[in-house]
């Protein structure tokens, strides 16, 4: 049956994030049915005020009857769009996937299933192209990302109402979803009815399209990473070589460089790269050199830390920085942590995936005692960095993220509780002789923060 195609295997247990709508209690049931062991996760966001508190009731009480776990998680989301600066859209969906994570790790879960459907995979692509997305915007929604599956996403909204009808499955509607004050309401309610009458199987021809443009984004950034795999030493990059790509793996070598960066932005530096004279480009977070035939990834005075292995038990020296990490196992007895000098981790968090490296762009932490996920661009600016200190700042993390942010923040999933085992963690300086020109001023930038 097309429904189960993408489910993951038997056996393994899931969080199935139900909002109570049409397309997530079907979800929510598919995987009920078919034996799953599954935990239903829903989020209030602060939004819709007593429509929410129904909704959050409704899916409490239907899973309630089935022997479902419910797991109701609350947020501020116009409070966190305002303190990060972000869209309402943008930060309910960040504090939703923190909530969804938190609740996988909590309750053992191998997955994360969200319901979105081949429809919302079509309006994806319709509003990518909207912003004029290149290739990677008209790829759509992943079908799976980590520990995120979304099982329905080449399922048609018309498949999920006949699905909830011949199951007899409820749900509720959010009365938000009928306004066109958001784009993709927009989309829902005027583009793609006529989009339909025009093709009535537009959504699969959609994704298509989007299944076409994730093997052309896949070929040519494969080509943008063999390049920087062969070209990219010392940070900088031949100039003769660069100017010689095709544009498309031109420009994917840039966005690799600079995830973010903008069409407008990605372009200067192509222009800036056909110059042969010495010559600066300030780019967001980042000033270029072009000296000597190459192109170097930070101006003159600009502080690149490379990604260093931390082992657990061990020492690694920073010589960019001036500094000397040792660490040392131990059982944390509730000291106050020197964000600067000394500190703990959770041994279980730090495995064997703990990485030493600068700031990257779209890095986040949950501090502790903060209560919710800051950007880092955020913190920086809450303690006044000035861009050097911004790029000498120390940062150690694991694949999921910063845990530690030298001098500024250690994440709440990372802090050990007295009388658990920890990892205890020594930063100093590096002895003179040691150092670099480079690394004194580079110590000296952030003696001057503390």
């Amino acid at each position: 049956m097309r429904m189960t195609d993408a489910l993951p295997p038997r056996g393994e247990r899931v969080v199935c994030a139900v909002s109570g709508g049409a397309d997530s209690m079907c979800l929510l049931h598919l995987v009920w049915s078919q034996g799953y062991d599954v935990i239903a996760a829903h989020f209030e966001h602060g939004i819709r005020g007593e429509e929410s508190q129904r909704d959050a009731h409704f899916v409490e009480t239907w899973c309630r009857k089935h022997g479902i776990p419910f797991v109701l998680g609350h947020g501020d989301a116009p409070g966190y769009a305002a303190e990060n600066g972000l869209s309402l859209e943008e930060a309910a969906r960040e504090l939703r996937y923190d909530f969804l994570y938190k609740t996988a790790e909590a309750y053992g879960a191998d997955r994360i299933l969200t319901a979105h459907s081949l429809d919302d995979n079509a309006e994806t692509l319709l509003f990518n192209l909207i912003r004029g997305s290149g290739t990677a915007g008209l790829c759509g929604i992943p079908q799976s990302r980590g520990k995120l599956l979304r099982p329905l996403l080449h399922v048609s909204r018309a498949e999920i109402e006949v699905y909830l009808r011949e199951n007899e499955v409820p749900h509720v509607e959010d009365s938000s979803n009928e306004s066109d004050d958001y784009t993709r309401n927009l989309i829902r309610h005027r583009v793609m009815p006529l989009l339909k009458e025009i093709n009535p199987r537009f959504p699969e021809a959609a994704e298509r399209t989007a299944r076409l443009s994730e093997r052309d984004e896949a070929f040519f950034s494969a080509l943008a990473r063999a390049y920087l795999g062969r070209e990219l030493k010392n940070e900088s990059l031949p100039l003769e070589s660069l100017r010689a790509l095709h544009p498309a793996v031109a420009s994917r070598v840039i966005r690799t460089l600079f995830p973010g960066l903008s069409m407008e932005r990605c372009d200067a530096v192509l222009d800036f790269v056909r110059g042969s004279e010495y010559g600066l480009l300030e780019i967001p977070g980042r000033s270029l050199r072009r000296e000597q035939g190459r192109l170097y990834l930070s101006g003159e005075e600009s502080v690149l830390v490379p990604e260093r292995r931390l082992i657990a038990g061990g020492s690694l020296k920073i010589p960019e920085l001036g500094l000397r990490i040792e660490t040392r196992e131990c059982v944390y007895n509730g000291e106050i942590h020197d964000l600067f000098k000394t500190f703990y981790l959770k041994y279980e968090i730090v495995g064997t995936d703990l990485l030493c490296t600068g700031r990257r762009a779209g890095d986040s932490i949950r501090p502790k005692g903060r209560g919710v996920s800051k950007r880092l661009s955020a913190l920086f600016k809450e303690a006044g960095y000035t861009r050097r200190m911004r790029d000498a700042c120390l940062i150690l993390r694991d694949r999921d993220g910063p845990l530690f942010v030298r001098g500024l923040a250690v994440d709440e999933r990372a802090v050990p509780e007295p009388g658990e085992r920890a990892l205890k963690i020594m930063i100093d300086a590096l002895c003179h002789p040691e150092r670099s020109e480079g690394s004194e001023k580079d110590s000296a930038a952030f003696q001057a923060s503390e």
